[in-house]
């Protein structure tokens, strides 16, 4: 009887530790996103990888925006025994390794326990939001294929532009989000509007940065301001062209070309325009 007995406590003990090691492993199929590695002693509980999809991520005016692309949902879980590192602690781990590859924060709330993040990598904006508990975090992440310049900056036609209508929208000059320095790709539109205006050299222009409608007022005209100061600067220090001839201002959100209700249409308005003089 006693064997009997023995055997039975066994088995339970074998069933007991065969269904905890079971429950501490990742849900099947699933995987860490290539941005992030996960915190310590947690696992996927929850995991979709969708090719397309969208989601209302919160931006820093405290609205929805609706991005589409590649949508991944990932909920991780505090594995059994292991201690809570607390809420606060997973919102910053993430925030910190993110910033690292050059991720902007645009929204967190303590009270909610809630972050969106947004990092340009690799051709692609990927937004992140970030939504913890104490023994617990979900990760949704979007990646938007950034839009590939179909149109190019050529000195040419913007010189007939600005003949025929007095102005020219250019496309090619780049910037990260919420910030004014011009990114290398931007070569080729600089040095096209540096032919434009060494060819026509009685050609005086407004450089006038645009936005789109994401962010506050304000801050869109402050930074569209420096955009297009940004610009007339590169053109003086590496074309040569007198200051003079150049005049920078930003009118934020004030003049779309596009509906601002789709990511297409923001990008449209996201703009640098010369206006003739």
């Amino acid at each position: 009887m006693n064997r009997f007995l023995t055997m039975i406590f066994c088995m339970i003990f074998v069933l007991v530790n065969a269904d905890f090691s079971i429950a501490e492993q990742d849900r099947e199929g699933s995987k860490d996103h290539p941005l992030l590695t996960r915190m310590p002693n947690f696992r996927i509980s929850e995991y979709k990888d969708t090719e397309f999809n969208n989601h209302r991520f919160i931006g820093p005016d405290k609205k929805h925006v609706s991005v589409e692309g590649h949508k991944y949902y990932i909920e991780y879980r505090l594995n059994k025994g292991e201690t809570e590192p607390g809420e606060l602690k997973i919102r910053r781990n993430i925030q910190d390794a993110l910033r690292k590859i050059g991720a902007r924060v645009i929204f967190d709330d303590n009270f909610n326990k809630l972050s969106t993040i947004v990092v340009q990598r690799d051709g692609k904006e990927t937004w992140v939001e970030v939504r913890t508990y104490n023994n617990m975090y979900r990760l949704t992440i979007v990646e938007k294929e950034v839009m590939k310049q179909e149109i190019e900056a050529n000195a040419e036609a913007m010189g007939n532009d600005i003949n025929t209508t007095g102005h020219v929208s250019i496309y090619g000059i780049y910037f990260d989000t919420g910030k004014a320095e011009i990114k290398a790709e931007s070569d080729a539109a600089i040095d096209e509007i540096g032919k434009l205006l060494k060819s026509s050299s009685d050609l005086k222009v407004y450089v006038v940065g645009h936005t789109d409608n994401t962010g506050s007022f304000d801050a869109n005209m402050k930074l569209s301001n420096e955009r297009a100061v940004a610009v007339t600067n590169l053109l003086v220090s590496r074309h040569g062209i007198a200051s003079s001839r150049l005049k920078a201002y930003g009118v934020s959100s004030l003049n779309p070309v596009a509906s601002n209700k789709t990511e297409e249409g923001k990008a449209k308005n996201r703009r640098v325009e010369l206006v003739e003089q």
